[in-house]
């Protein structure tokens, strides 16, 4: 039977032997009175990695960027983000279901958009118009295909923000990989924005858990929320340590990852009828075109996960989405782009897309 290939999100990570062992060993306390050690000693490592003075263990970093909306706004807001962002795509309505907030999408570029269309969408200051009170960006970009905001398009937006007095928050589910990939310190990415979402399910392989971080009196106000929206935990320590250990042993080798996204890529892009450039792959994430081979993206998936790989797809698209992590090896790269091949190839089980 043929090994099952899991490259649908980069949350499909198993907690390593290591992990469980260290995570079974965390001294615990209750978390909602403040009393857990483990919980405290990773929410004040993720504030100093982060360059802020605080930050909070959430279930999720839904949940983070949903407490972040909450405590920058107040119902009737408008937030300014890219039109493709998680918020946008992948929370349920949470931001108007929870803060009572409309959220004004901007075309960004692979989900990366300037200081000038941040202008642009600023409401005027006028009785029928709402405020506007908060920009969001995604670090990196998801449905942008994992690519990293540079340092100058991020001192542009946040200027741009500041000119408006509008609050910042950066989703930075996988900030991580960015740093990573550019070479440069959480920090330095995270510096001019007012808080930042840290997923540790993604890339850094936990089975639980994100951080919200930004200054004291924020942070105070998040953990507020974070009971109000049923995030309160007892004896959490036993999966925040999985964040510990994964800020010490998971960190370096998303350069592997990142390595593994980009040789995917050009075993795809030798596959008849697949259009993909390898050149855009900065981090784990890639996306590639499947028109020509005459399937859609789900009548491809399909066929995928029949053969043992799991990859994903929009409704009525010919994008599929595959994305890297540290439980794929380079080897099951390799055979997840031969069974692909196959499947292209063997016409007779093909469903030709409706013209």
């Amino acid at each position: 039977m043929n090994k099952f290939i899991d490259l649908g999100s980069d949350t499909a990570t198993k907690p390593t032997r290591g992990m469980l062992e260290f995570m079974m060993s965390c001294e615990v306390g209750d978390d909602q009175k403040q009393e857990d050690p483990t919980v405290n000693a990773l929410q004040e490592r993720v504030a100093a990695l982060l360059g802020k003075e605080a930050a909070l263990f959430l279930p999720s970093a839904t949940m983070a960027n949903e407490i972040a909306i909450k405590v920058h706004t107040r119902p009737g807001d408008d937030v300014i983000l890219d039109s493709e962002s998680h918020y946008v795509t992948s929370e349920a309505g949470g931001p108007a279901f929870l803060s009572g907030v409309s959220l004004r999408g901007v075309p960004g570029m692979r989900g990366i958009f300037s200081g000038e269309q941040v202008e642009r969408a600023v409401q005027r200051d006028d009785p029928h118009c709402p405020r506007s009170r908060l920009v969001c960006v995604e670090q990196t970009t998801n449905r942008g295909g994992g690519a990293v905001w540079s340092l100058q398009q991020l001192q542009d937006v946040a200027a741009a923000a500041r000119k408006h007095n509008l609050a910042t928050h950066m989703d930075g589910s996988r900030l991580l990989n960015a740093a990573v990939a550019s070479g440069l310190a959480p920090k330095a990415h995270t510096a001019l924005y007012d808080s930042i979402t840290l997923c540790l399910t993604k890339g850094l392989g936990c089975p639980i858990g994100a951080l919200l971080s930004g200054d004291a009196g924020f942070i105070l106000e998040a953990r507020r929320y974070k009971h109000v929206f049923g995030g309160a935990m007892r004896q959490a320590g036993v999966v925040a340590g999985a964040g510990l250990f994964a800020l010490d042993h998971h960190v370096d080798r998303l350069a592997e990852d990142h390595a593994n996204a980009r040789h995917l890529a050009e075993l795809l892009a030798g596959i008849s009828g697949i259009r993909v450039d390898p050149a855009s792959v900065e981090t784990n994430i890639v996306f590639f075109d499947v028109a020509d081979t005459g399937f859609t993206g789900p009548q491809l998936v399909t066929l995928l996960r029949a053969a043992g790989v799991r990859m994903g797809a929009w409704p009525n698209e010919t994008q599929i989405r595959a994305v890297t992590h540290l439980d794929v090896p380079r080897a099951d790269i390799q055979e997840a782009a031969a069974r692909l091949r196959d499947i292209v190839a063997n016409c007779d089980q093909r469903v030709r897309v409706a013209s």
